[in-house]
């Protein structure tokens, strides 16, 4: 019976453990605390590539909790030059982007939300002050907000500062009929999101 009864106590442990892992983790709920990002991310501000695990060490996660939690390595990105060192230093950004939404200057249709903010981080991670998990949408930031300061255009050569395989970053529709679709009059081409990689001002004798 005792070795039952330990054997049902070490299994409920373990669920509750596994379960533990498996829930989403709160940016919102650790923010809420008055924790500052750089508690977890310890590693941020001396950060300079792109290929830099920032995410929280064990002993951030273990001075809270006790289950023994543990950090999966972060998923690899199409990003391959971002240097966290240099950007941190220039603190909150969210006045200039804002700036750029107001002045039809920012390259996207879809503008980021949550940028009332005084978090210098969250100024470029938008929503990850109310995110209940980690998502791409809310880790990290889009790249129209990078070409409001990155904003020499020229396509592939400009690409190259941040990315290696520049050939690969091609939308799903660019096959290889898109250069006869995109010339039809009534190819119906939507252009919406065109000017994140070729700006605003482009035009056919840009590319061709």
């Amino acid at each position: 019976m005792a070795y039952f009864l330990q054997g049902l106590i070490a299994c409920f442990l373990l669920a509750n453990a596994v379960a533990a892992q498996d829930k989403p983790f709160s940016h919102r709920q650790h923010l809420a605390l008055k924790l500052v990002c750089t508690t977890c991310h310890q590693t941020v501000a001396s950060s300079t590539k792109a290929s830099d695990n920032n995410l929280p060490a064990p002993s951030a996660c273990s001075s809270c909790h006790t289950d023994g939690r543990t950090v999966r390595a972060p998923k690899v990105r199409r990003v391959d030059h971002f240097n966290h060192q240099v950007h941190t230093k220039f603190g909150n950004i969210a006045p200039i982007l804002r700036s750029s939404i107001a002045s039809k200057q920012y390259l996207s249709l879809r503008p980021p939300g949550h940028l009332d903010t005084s978090n210098s981080c969250a100024s470029c991670h938008h929503g990850i002050e109310q995110a209940e998990d980690v998502s791409s949408a809310t880790v990290f930031p889009p790249m129209a907000d990078c070409l409001v300061c990155h904003s020499k255009i020229d396509p592939p050569f400009s690409c190259e500062k941040c990315h290696n395989n520049v050939p690969a970053l091609k939308p799903a529709n660019h096959g290889p009929d898109f250069l006869d679709k995109h010339n039809r009059m009534k190819g119906a081409l939507d252009k919406t999101e065109c000017s994140s990689c070729h700006g605003k001002q482009f035009t056919c004798l840009g590319c061709h």
